[in-house]
């Protein structure tokens, strides 16, 4: 029986360490993860599969949280995935907030240490408006509902040292920051820039060609 384990090892162990240092890889290095909700269109898509680079903030050890060593922090305007504590999902939301911000929401503006954001409308479908959020650290497309929902305003807070404040940029329709409080810094994972593949979850999973390698 021990031979016949032995003969299996022998001929499987290839395929073995392959399985293995791909694990050890996505778990520290860089992964890929599906988006199945719409919190952030219109910058990801529902079915968008996107490229996490996990060594973007931190060196961690495989399959656990504990960073070895941190070679940067998050910055406004990243775009990020974190192992939420209080959902206990894996979510993606662009960071808003930094460690000492004060951030405030009026009718869907933000306020960033008492400096409005500027908008610039781009398109509008139905009762869906599309504006260009730009920051002191970019620019990015934010999805807004006319009919703003209760979330579309929020007093000015400061976010805690360790901890960030995370939005969607799907204004209206996103649970985040609004709804689960600040997140911990020990809960980000890594950072995401680009779209590896994309399928149409609506039209029988065929792939969107046209967002393969799409720069977020």
């Amino acid at each position: 029986m021990k031979k016949k384990w032995h003969d299996i090892y022998l001929e499987y162990r290839s395929l073995l360490i392959f399985i293995l240092l791909m694990t050890v890889f996505r778990s520290s290095f860089a992964d890929w993860n599906h988006v199945p909700t719409g919190s952030m269109k219109p910058t990801i898509q529902i079915g968008d599969r996107i490229l996490v680079n996990k060594m973007a903030y931190d060196l961690r050890i495989p399959f656990t949280g504990f960073s070895l060593y941190t070679f940067s922090d998050p910055e406004r305007g990243d775009i990020v995935t974190f192992e939420s504590e209080v959902t206990g999902n894996n979510m993606v939301k662009r960071v808003i907030g930094i460690p000492g911000d004060i951030i405030a929401m009026v009718d869907n503006r933000l306020y960033i240490n008492g400096a409005p954001m500027t908008y610039h409308q781009t398109s509008t479908q139905g009762p869906i408006q599309f504006f260009e959020e730009t920051t002191r650290n970019g620019h990015y497309q934010i999805r807004i509902n006319r009919e703003h929902s209760p979330a579309s305003n929020f007093k000015a807070v400061e976010v805690p040292q360790g901890h960030y404040l995370m939005l969607g940029d799907n204004r209206d329709n996103s649970a985040d920051s609004r709804f689960i409080g600040f997140v911990p810094r020990k809960e980000i994972r890594g950072r995401t820039r680009s779209v590896v593949m994309s399928f149409d979850y609506d039209n029988y999973f065929i792939p969107r060609a046209e967002r393969f390698l799409r720069t977020l």
